[in-house]
């Protein structure tokens, strides 16, 4: 038995000196002291001693277990002492100077939409919203857009469900302000679209800002004179603006309006923007058509009025000289922290 107790001093002494961590140091007390320990399976064979050699044997097999027990508190304490010194080392130093977080700022298209909106404010449009899921109705019928109307095809519609659309346009949002309430009117509806087409200057999904103006006597004059207004506080005083003929369903008679290119003014055959025209087609407009006033129960001989709808992303991509659309969705911050 001497010689089982001396072993097992050794190899726990042995053990115990090469360290560990608390997990390791727990192992070694269940190894030589646990109720299975090695040590305490050679206690409990004491009764197996020859009497007169048992008090010699039991001081013996004390001396070892004091040893080991504190042994293993050295080592415990010496595992507990490194982890506080490594949990002080990775905790937070408060005098270190601290790293400034990097501020976010507006998108380039809500930057381009905030400005427009607030140029229209000054005149006195409120704003309007609508759903981007609509019905046919006030997508396109009630908008002068029969179903087996030709100009259907020009709007490369998402179709939802049964009637249900992506919006092409927010035009909708004109039918539904008009519906609820009566002229005088004058409302911008921006928001965000859907057509089916995809290139370097089209999107699947894109913004518009759609306005109106309804009440008696209201002329192409002020169409005109509105827009340049508009036009010329958003591209610049000197900017030259033109109203040419065009076709739209729900305005009789429509207009394409156009400004003057800012980049050559029209002196540079070889300009990239407008390809040496010197105008460059900004949005679409015209004088409401009366089968649109009708559908909402106004009277077009007691009222007239204007629309007007403009895409931003094409207006970004202009003030900013962008060529293609896709940058605008790709989320590069690259990009975007030029704006």
């Amino acid at each position: 038995m001497k010689d089982a107790l001396e072993q097992i001093r050794a190899s726990a002494l042995a053990s115990l000196a090469a360290g560990g961590d608390e997990a390791a140091i727990e192992g070694l007390r269940v190894r030589y002291l646990g109720r299975k320990g090695e040590l305490t399976t050679v206690m409990r064979q004491m009764r197996d001693v020859p009497p007169d050699e048992r008090p010699a044997m039991g001081a013996l097999l004390n001396q070892i277990k004091d040893e080991i027990e504190a042994r293993l508190g050295d080592a415990l304490a010496l595992a507990r002492s490194g982890v506080r010194a490594t949990r002080a080392a990775e905790r937070l130093d408060v005098t270190e100077p601290g790293r400034r977080p990097v501020l976010g700022r507006l998108h380039p298209l809500v930057q381009t939409m905030d400005e427009i909106v607030d140029v229209f404010r000054s005149l006195g449009f409120s704003v309007a919203e609508g759903p981007e899921i609509e019905d046919d109705y006030h997508n396109f019928e009630a908008l002068n857009f029969p179903p087996d109307h030709p100009a259907r095809d020009m709007q490369d519609t998402f179709f939802v469900s049964g009637d249900l659309v992506l919006r092409t346009h927010t035009s909708p949002v004109q039918i539904r302000v008009m519906e609820t309430q009566r002229p005088p009117l004058r409302v911008i509806a921006p928001g965000a679209v859907y057509r089916h087409d995809s290139d370097t200057t089209h999107s699947p999904m894109f913004t518009q800002i759609e306005g109106f103006m309804v009440d008696k006597r209201i002329t192409l004059g002020d169409l005109k004179g509105v827009l340049t207004y508009a036009l010329q506080a958003v591209f610049g005083s000197a900017t030259a603006v033109r109203i040419r003929p065009s076709f739209f369903p729900f305005t009789e008679p429509s207009a394409e309006v156009d400004i003057g290119c800012f980049n050559c003014s029209g002196r540079e055959r070889s300009c990239r923007i407008c390809k040496g025209s010197g105008w460059l087609e900004i949005l679409g407009a015209g004088m409401i058509d009366p089968n649109v006033f009708r559908a909402v129960g106004y009277d077009p001989e007691e009222v007239s009025g204007f629309a007007f709808g403009m895409g931003i992303e094409r207006i970004a991509m202009l003030k900013h000289q962008i060529d293609d659309i896709r940058l605008f969705f790709t989320n590069d911050v690259r990009f975007l922290r030029q704006f």
